[in-house]
């Protein structure tokens, strides 16, 4: 009788769940630091804050000395699935995207402590967002691929997915790219401190092409990427929907993004109506940065499907029963 492994992929698969959850809090804990104007809360000090681990009850040091908590449990989580998936699975997919949070975290992490320590540019602090979002989209795709690869296990079966045309699987790359760019610009507007650059929705400042100066340029160019961004969602989440019937899980990630981005549309424009309004605005903007953090994870999972099933041995593998006892067996299909 076989002996069962000491760590199995039903506990790697917690794992990375665990891991998905502590990097989307180190993100949204950066976001709140960001917002409150804490980042200086520890002085220019790491890892110590203000010269002690456990810095004196001011909120802007709580709020500072929680996001590092956070970021170090979320870097933590992020070895120990390193670790896991390394040594105990030999699944080449989970181990690259463990391989990529692990690196992506500790970017972040040495960035965010360049920050405290050094003076950085605003297009270095967005950058240090696109990091993190990385972070977590690595740790999604790792979640998500262990639980297939469980089910699997459990169940000897595969979902048969027809396969996806390249021109598809093209255009779901450009929406994912694209929606990591417009994220940038987005970053850029908060660290330039170019929210009030654009006032009114949707003319900027009573005009549809404002002067393109200091803090109005980079607003409306956010605006306009954004009106973009919107666009190829919606043109993707029809070919999704529309041309491929026969395969439930396409259609479903294409209707998840479309309503993605509907409503990071609409807390966008709440955002600019309440920027007088600090109480409302913080939890229009922290709204703002949730759903652009998961559209992003569903448009990298979706890149990764349909960069499989446009492939023509995994289609034609997709077709037959796959045999439960086979050692080589894809597990991420």
């Amino acid at each position: 009788m076989a002996r069962k492994p000491l760590i199995t992929i039903q506990h790697l698969k917690w794992l990375s769940y665990i891991t998905c959850l502590a990097m989307f809090l180190a993100t949204m804990g950066g976001l709140v630091v960001t917002k409150t104007e804490s980042g200086m809360g520890c002085g220019a000090e790491w890892p110590l804050c203000h010269g002690e681990f456990i810095p004196a009850h001011t909120i802007a040091s709580l709020i500072e000395y929680t996001h590092r908590l956070v970021s170090g449990f979320a870097g933590l989580t992020a070895l120990f699935s390193f670790i896991g998936f390394m040594f105990f699975n030999k699944n080449k997919e989970l181990r690259l995207y463990a391989v990529l949070t692990l690196i992506f975290v500790v970017l972040q992490a040495i960035m965010g402590a360049l920050a405290v320590v050094f003076s950085q540019s605003s297009a270095i602090m967005a950058l240090h967002f696109g990091f993190s979002m990385i972070a977590f989209s690595s740790s999604m795709l790792m979640a998500f691929t262990a639980r297939r690869l469980h089910k699997y296990q459990r169940t000897h079966t595969y979902e048969n997915q027809p396969p996806v045309s390249k021109g598809f699987r093209n255009l779901t790359w450009f929406a994912t790219i694209f929606t990591y760019i417009v994220v940038y610009t987005g970053a850029f507007v908060t660290h330039t401190d170019s929210r009030g650059g654009c006032s009114g929705f949707p003319l900027c400042n009573g005009a549809v092409i404002p002067e393109l100066s200091g803090g109005v340029g980079v607003a409306f160019l956010h605006r306009a990427a954004a009106l973009a961004l919107v666009i190829v969602i919606a043109i993707l989440g029809h070919y999704a929907y529309r041309h491929h019937p026969n395969n439930p899980s396409i259609r479903k990630m294409g209707i998840v993004a479309v309503v993605f981005i509907l409503l990071q549309f609409v807390s966008g424009a709440v955002n600019i109506f309440t920027m007088d309004v600090p109480e409302v605005y913080f939890f229009a903007t922290m709204a703002h940065t949730l759903l652009i953090q998961f559209l992003f994870g569903i448009l990298c999972y979706m890149s990764l499907r349909t960069w499989q099933l446009s492939r023509k041995s995994y289609a034609e593998s997709n077709v037959h029963q796959q045999k439960p006892n086979n050692p080589g067996v894809p597990v991420t299909r």
